[in-house]
């Protein structure tokens, strides 16, 4: 989805929350740029941060958050050149916070980055939530992929990070995770209404209902 807002799509409750997906980063993953009366969020920072302040300067948005839903650098990798430039403060889980200053956590040194990421600005826990113009984020602490991860629910739509993909769920062979906890997490997920879209850390956006009915990690909840 590029560009749409939520009455072009008939959804609510935030009809006019503008959102953008950018898919470029690296392993291509989804960074999500959020925003409403004139304030922003930015749901993990894979993306090349130049094309993410140059998107928030066409629709005269000012970056308030960065939230990244776990520690991994695909979805970390610019979120300090981000802040740096926009002011905005960087939001992780508790959990995955000594993640950011861990190449091999933060899988950096897969790739033979060996990068240390600097601290987050806010640490949240399990149903803390922020507010981005009229727009009300709420945490969902989905362990497994890593310690830390969470998803986002904002209204009818929930960004899920590498916990649950389209019929898929994420890996837990990276260093800090955990199957059982995994598990636990997408059966939380399977709690939430039918309706809820899902949109990735990678790949296309799914919803709650089908990855139920479909998924043959999540199906069984």
């Amino acid at each position: 989805m590029n560009g749409a807002t939520r009455c072009e799509l008939g959804r609510e409750p935030y009809c006019n929350m503008y959102m953008k997906t950018i898919s470029t980063g690296l392993l291509d993953s989804n960074c999500y740029i959020i925003g409403d009366k004139n304030s922003a969020v930015v749901i993990d920072a894979g993306a090349d941060h130049a094309e993410v302040l140059q998107i928030l300067e066409s629709q005269h948005l000012s970056l308030e958050y960065i939230v990244l839903t776990h520690a991994h650098i695909d979805h970390v990798l610019n979120a300090g050149k981000l802040r740096d430039a926009a002011g905005a403060r960087v939001v992780i889980h508790e959990d995955d916070a000594p993640l950011l200053g861990d190449p091999v956590l933060n899988c950096s040194a897969m790739f033979g980055l060996n990068k240390v990421f600097g601290p987050a600005d806010i640490l949240v826990k399990d149903g803390d939530s922020i507010n981005v113009g009229g727009i009300n984020l709420q945490f969902i602490h989905t362990p497994g992929h890593t310690p830390g991860s969470i998803c986002v629910l904002a209204g009818n739509e929930l960004f899920s990070g590498d916990t649950l993909f389209r019929l898929g769920v994420g890996r837990t062979d990276l260093g800090a995770g955990s199957v059982q906890k995994l598990e636990a997490s997408l059966g939380r997920l399977m709690e939430l209404d039918d309706s809820i879209i899902v949109y990735p850390g990678h790949g296309p956006a799914t919803n709650i209902g089908y990855e139920r009915r479909n998924n043959p990690l999540a199906g069984d909840y």
